[in-house]
């Protein structure tokens, strides 16, 4: 990988199509960044063994958001894209991580608290060492950067403690890279309900691969300003999810209009869905068509992957070398 600002990593779990809150709050970022940055990008299925509870689906939930990944404009020839779990290093790291790592700062991070309360019935040991494994998959591959919100702080700085602590233990120093949080500007995309953040879990969410049709079934339901219950009644598009959509889909001239127009009842909901469904298939239109394309070449999509975590390997490989050698693990054979 040709050397630019530094090295990124981020990674997400496999939930399949893709839809407009992955893509807004996430997707729509790794693309960018790779103008400026060498990006490694995994699909972390291990992560997912922690809440789901079959895994019928993973293979073709991992597939399905390669191939949005790869359609919004993830590019391999330059980008390592991959599975998290063709490179088995991630699992040696966590092991030796786990070490130097104490229950009480796993059990106080807000996300396992999160995860507990939302599966209560399946508080497992992978569930609380998530954080650990996250921590090994940054650290496997050396990354200067990862892209988050700020509500990921504090993981981003809990890997942060392990490297220094990992350090301390073994007597080494520089062995691994201290990541730095690059704060992205997350937007929450409420769902079609207009309350909640979209999810499929919810069912909700618009998926970025739906048809015109199904989009513009799905944006006719969605919530707009509560308030405004008849259609000569001046609305606020500053409460309007469907305005804030607007605001990042629709051309900058119809998103002024359309504030002048509903604030004294000129225009009303229904175009203002119906001119919002236009302009979002009309910006995913290039996505879709270069999503069918490569849909129908799934061998391709696997080929790149396998291919993305064979360049992977290179890098966890060195770094596990260097990491046996601080811990003072006996060399293999010929090592």
């Amino acid at each position: 990988m040709s050397a630019k600002k530094g090295r990124v990593f981020s990674g997400a779990r496999p939930t399949g199509r893709q839809h407009l809150g992955n893509y807004l709050g996430a997707i729509k970022n790794y693309v960018g960044l790779q103008d400026e940055y060498d990006c490694i990008y995994c699909i972390v299925d291990l992560h997912a063994l922690t809440t789901v509870e079959t895994t019928q689906s993973l293979k073709e939930n991992t597939f399905e958001m390669a191939l949005d990944w790869l359609a919004m404009g993830i590019r391999p020839e330059e980008t390592i894209l991959f599975v998290q779990s063709h490179v088995p290093e991630v699992n040696e790291l966590h092991v030796i991580f786990s070490m130097v790592t104490m229950m009480g700062k796993l059990t106080d991070l807000p996300t396992f608290k999160e995860k507990v309360r939302d599966h209560p019935d399946n508080v497992n040991y992978g569930l609380l060492g998530y954080p650990v494994l996250q921590a090994a998959d940054i650290t496997l591959y050396k990354a200067d950067l990862v892209p988050v919100g700020v509500d990921q702080a504090p993981h981003i700085e809990f890997t942060r403690e392990i490297v220094r602590s990992f350090h301390y233990r073994y007597g080494v120093q520089d062995v691994l890279v201290e990541p730095q949080m690059k704060a992205t500007e997350i937007p929450k995309v409420l769902g079609i309900d207009g309350e909640r953040k979209m999810s499929k879990s919810l069912n909700n969410h618009i998926e970025l691969a739906a048809s015109p049709e199904e989009t513009q079934k799905l944006v006719m339901q969605m919530l707009t300003d509560p308030q405004r219950l008849r259609r000569d009644d001046p609305g606020d598009p500053d409460v309007c999810n469907v305005f804030t959509m607007h605001k990042i889909f629709s051309p900058s001239e119809e998103v002024e209009m359309i504030n002048v127009e509903c604030r004294r009842a000129g225009i009303g909901c229904v175009d203002c869905k119906k001119r919002y469904a236009k302009n979002l298939n009309a910006d995913l239109a290039p996505f879709r068509e270069r999503r069918a394309a490569l849909e129908e070449k799934p061998d391709e999509i696997w080929d790149i992957l396998y291919d993305g975590a064979e360049r992977a390997s290179v890098i966890a490989k060195q770094t596990m070398q260097e990491v046996r050698e601080a811990v003072g693990l006996p060399g293999r054979k010929g090592k």
